[in-house]
């Protein structure tokens, strides 16, 4: 290869999780499916997951952010968990976004604990895929 060519940029890839309790998925397999189609390598971990269990998907799948889906009320416990077990493992690089349903007032403290982004109900496929484009560039 020439010192001129350049290399492609490997796709953003991110982690869709649904931490806790909570059953209701259906957000999160939309995001998941509009990431994937702007073409970015997407891997959804699925129901009930523990923090520890979104922390090491993260890592192990080489992710450049992790999207949280909760709507049962448990956020600012579930998304510090998951902040928590990603810095516990050095891996305080993976950006850390999140939706569901989520008061206006949570969302400052949740910037504070490292959440990037919440996305609330009523944001469009298209902002979360250019945010996360965005905000994973570079990396």
């Amino acid at each position: 290869m020439s010192e001129s060519a350049s290399v492609p940029a490997s796709p953003v890839r991110v982690v869709v999780a649904k931490p806790g309790l909570d059953g209701h998925d259906r957000g999160a397999k939309v995001v998941a499916r509009a990431l994937r189609d702007a073409g970015m390598e997407v891997v959804y971990t699925g129901l009930h997951q523990t923090p520890e269990q979104i922390a090491e998907a993260a890592i192990q799948e080489d992710a450049d952010a992790v999207g949280l889906s909760v709507l049962s009320g448990a956020h600012m416990t579930l998304f510090a968990k998951v902040i928590d077990e990603l810095r516990k493992r050095d891996a305080e690089d993976i950006v850390v976004f999140g939706g569901g349903i989520i008061p206006e007032a949570d969302i400052p403290t949740l910037k504070e604990l490292g959440v990037a982004q919440i996305f609330t109900p009523g944001a469009t496929t298209h902002e979360i895929v250019d945010w996360v484009r965005s905000a994973c560039s570079g990396r």
